[in-house]
């Protein structure tokens, strides 16, 4: 008899964290499944099916050919898991809703007696719906494009309590943008965003400069992964395996990101973490040296500062599409504002603190000549506003990096 399929069913899987996550529960053989709508029954009822999961689009779209449906799966209305039994029969569950209930509790927002408004109308929002409802919440409302509700009148909802993202906005490779601005809700206790890639959306970074709690999508995506392999294989799975998963992931695919003042040693630290890490570095001074083909005060000199942070901003956007990086940025990289969303969405940024008196100057144009008291009064706040945690790096550069990496290795899946 052929191997067993197991893996995840969609349309477009490109952005996927699946396939890193299912062989470390004890799936080696998971793979991604993209097929068009008619080629679903077909493959769903091949003798070597074991088991998948269903993702956008299809988790509505499947439940027809499921032979049955757990109680969830029907309550939900949506199936994103699916195995085929010893008697050849499908069964269709719904774990998206451990997930979610999981994330939300993980993450300390309370659902109770709260107003709760769903954005989005697919099967992720069924599920939500249901947890919703499981979890004691007041009232529960759809925001859909074209339902009673929709997103020209959110005014009409201004006092919900919990807003939960079910839609693809801000999903990876079209990170911008966001369903809502949470800064429209005056009464909002939490956000929660299904989206995982990249781990903060613009939505979570519009919630978290509010101090408003947020759950990101990712520990939603393990848990429910972790629920679909005990049905895959009949057996039970530790909820510590969830955190596990959840740490190594993000250890994997979250950036390190390095910002300071010029000559606080960005370059000399971002060597050494790769060197403790294993990491690819990313400079985006040298990367934009190699693109313009010259040195960086000669672009200073020959397009002076606002073309220099055009390049800046466009080397920003590419480096933040990579995962697993550590990104070395120059001095003046928060002076752009439109930098601040990219290098946080999927990286932990940290800023390099050093006395202005250790500073080097050589090689950095607007250091040269500058007062660095008032360049670093101008740019203090925006430093503090771009980073996550600061590191001091006044002994030396190694104690500097292994701050960082014990920081990061502590704080990325919390």
């Amino acid at each position: 008899m052929s191997e067993k399929i197991y893996g995840l069913l969609g349309r477009k899987l490109g952005h996927s964290y699946s396939a890193l996550i299912h062989p470390q529960l004890g799936c080696e053989d998971y793979r991604l499944i993209e097929l068009e709508p008619e080629e679903l029954e077909g493959f769903l009822r091949s003798e070597n099916l074991g088991g998948v999961n269903v993702t956008i689009p299809y988790k509505v779209a499947v439940m027809p050919i499921c032979d049955r449906l757990s109680p969830e799966a029907q309550a939900i209305g949506s199936v994103n898991t699916i195995v085929r039994g010893a008697d050849g029969q499908l069964t269709g569950y719904n774990t998206d809703a451990a997930g979610l209930e999981y994330t939300i509790r993980r993450a300390g927002i309370s659902i109770e007696d709260k107003k709760v408004l769903i954005f989005g109308s697919g099967g992720a929002s069924l599920a939500a719906k249901y947890v919703c409802g499981k979890l004691g919440a007041r009232e529960v409302l759809v925001i859909s494009r074209s339902g009673e509700y929709n997103y020209s009148n959110l005014e009409l909802n201004a006092d919900a309590d919990v807003l939960i993202n079910c839609t693809p906005v801000g999903m990876f490779p079209n990170v911008d943008g966001m369903a809502a601005d949470p800064a429209l809700f005056p009464c909002c206790s939490g956000v929660v965003d299904m989206v995982y890639n990249p781990r903060r959306t613009d939505f979570l970074l519009g919630a978290d400069e509010l101090g408003i709690p947020c759950a990101y999508g990712l520990p939603m995506l393990v848990h429910q992964a972790k629920v679909a392999e005990e049905h895959f294989f009949g057996k039970a799975i530790s909820d510590d395996m969830t955190e596990r998963v959840l740490s190594g992931i993000c250890r994997d695919t979250e950036n390190i990101v390095l910002i300071g003042m010029p000559g606080c040693g960005k370059s000399t630290v971002g060597k050494l973490l790769g060197q403790l890490s294993g990491r690819r570095i990313i400079d985006l001074d040298a990367m934009i040296s190699d693109t313009a083909g010259m040195s960086i005060p000669d672009i200073f000199a020959a397009e002076g500062e606002s073309d220099f942070r055009r390049r800046e901003h466009e080397a920003v956007l590419t480096a933040a599409s990579q995962r697993g990086c550590i990104i070395v940025c120059g001095g003046g990289v928060v002076v752009t504002e439109a930098n601040r969303a990219p290098l946080r969405r999927s990286g932990r940024v940290y800023q390099i603190e050093r006395e202005l008196s250790m500073l080097s100057r050589e090689g950095r144009p607007l250091s040269l000549n500058a007062d660095l008291g008032q360049m670093y009064s101008v740019r203090s706040p925006l430093y503090e506003s771009f980073r996550d945690a600061s590191v001091v790096n006044d002994r030396s550069p190694m104690d500097a990096a292994n701050d960082i990496w014990r920081d990061f290795c502590e704080n990325t899946g919390a």
